[in-house]
């Protein structure tokens, strides 16, 4: 199985991301995180089951190697969740940043854009039927 999640690899990677893809949840993680390793599986699952090109992406910015990102966003704990829709940050649930392995509330939001993405994604190909 291919990897649905997108390692970033620089700011520039990240904005084109947040650019061609309707919605996108965001895993600020580092290496040494013991936290970031516990729910690494579980948001690779939740990708595998919600990614859809164009429309949702899963993404994983490592704090210590694209730090620009994490800067702008302000990310000083990890793991930290955030959730975009149309390149700008937006809530999920009521919840705009998930800070630790909170894997049920990770869950709901998943859930709730993949959704979302779902939607979008059998409206567009409707109308260009």
């Amino acid at each position: 199985m291919a990897d649905s999640v997108r390692h970033i690899s620089s700011h520039g990677d990240f904005n084109e991301l947040l650019a061609s893809t309707r919605y996108v949840i965001v895993d600020f993680y580092a290496d040494w995180c013991g936290p970031c390793k516990a729910i690494a599986p579980h948001f690779l699952k939740m990708a595998s089951t919600y990614s859809i090109p164009g429309f949702l992406a899963f993404a994983k910015v490592n704090v210590d190697t694209v730090g620009s990102v994490a800067q702008k966003y302000g990310i000083a704990a990890m793991p930290t969740f955030m959730f975009f829709k149309d390149g700008k940050q937006v809530a999920v649930n009521g919840n705009a940043i998930l800070q630790g392995a909170n894997l049920p509330a990770l869950s709901l939001a998943a859930e709730k854009m993949g959704k979302l993405a779902k939607e979008k994604a059998e409206a567009a190909a409707a109308g260009s039927a």
